[in-house]
């Protein structure tokens, strides 16, 4: 099986450069320098179509799918409720819209919760809008399960993570693993991730930070899942992109808005 993994956006909550143009240390001539907040597309293409899985809605999301030339979303995968990764949830109307039935949208009991408060239209029918969204609970972590699509099946498992004070979600799509928010991660999400062909990791800059692991925790955790091939995201302004692919390790790469590479 093989599908192709597409970083939509790779920057920290505020995005690089931030609302009021600030740069940090990142070069400003450097494209792989501006920065959407997280999210990422996984699409496996079969003799029926497309399967196109997203992962979290960012407030950036409409730019996101223009840029990546999606035409449609079989499901969404959601790994936390902060705004940096949800509060792009209504741009998912014309998808919805576009193919005539709610969108089956994955999370955890907490996720849901909190969605179905502030974002209650999305989900059940309100003023004769139709909903957009079919809710969905992730199954136990460890269980595995699959998104159905046009192009055929994408296996999926979850693991824990640790983000500060709340939990997190991590996904593991085949031989991908994918831990855009996190600081903390037990033997049990090591042993999920260890040996994939490809896992997005969470780096959010150079010293420790309370809610996020910082580079030398993340470069600890890839050496200990012994994966083929790393990726860093969620970047903050001071992580220039040339500045930091110049001191990791040679199998571990700087993400950037639009990254991709084939799995399987």
């Amino acid at each position: 099986m093989s599908f192709e993994v597409v970083i939509l956006g790779s920057g920290s909550s505020g995005g690089v450069p931030r609302g009021d143009g600030d740069w940090g240390v990142c070069d400003p001539a450097e494209p792989r320098n501006r920065r959407t907040r997280c999210s990422m597309l996984a699409r496996k293409t079969g003799a029926e179509g497309m399967t196109n899985i997203l992962i979290d809605t960012s407030p950036d999301l409409r730019e996101q799918m223009l840029a990546s030339e999606t035409r449609h979303v079989d499901a969404v995968l959601y790994t936390h409720d902060h705004a940096d990764q949800t509060h792009g949830i209504d741009d998912l109307r014309t998808f919805a819209t576009r193919a005539r039935k709610r969108i089956p949208a994955w999370m955890d009991e907490a996720t849901l919760t909190s969605l179905s408060h502030r974002f209650d239209y999305i989900f059940e029918s309100k003023f004769g809008y139709p909903p957009l969204l079919d809710a969905q609970v992730i199954p136990p972590h460890g269980t595995a399960w699959s998104v159905e699509g046009p192009g055929g099946a994408i296996p999926v498992v979850t693991f824990d993570q640790g983000h500060g004070p709340i939990r997190s979600v991590g996904y593991r799509l085949g031989d991908m693993a994918y831990s855009s928010d996190v600081s903390d991660l037990d033997e049990a999400a090591i042993r999920a991730v260890a040996g994939c062909q490809v896992w997005i990791v969470d780096a959010l800059r150079y010293t420790p930070h309370p809610t996020h692991a910082h580079l030398d925790r993340t470069l600890e955790w890839i050496a200990a899942a012994d994966v083929e091939r790393a990726v860093l995201t969620n970047l903050h302004i001071d992580m220039d992109y040339k500045e930091l692919s110049a001191i990791v390790p040679a199998n571990v790469e700087v993400g950037f808005d639009g990254w991709r590479c084939m799995i399987g």
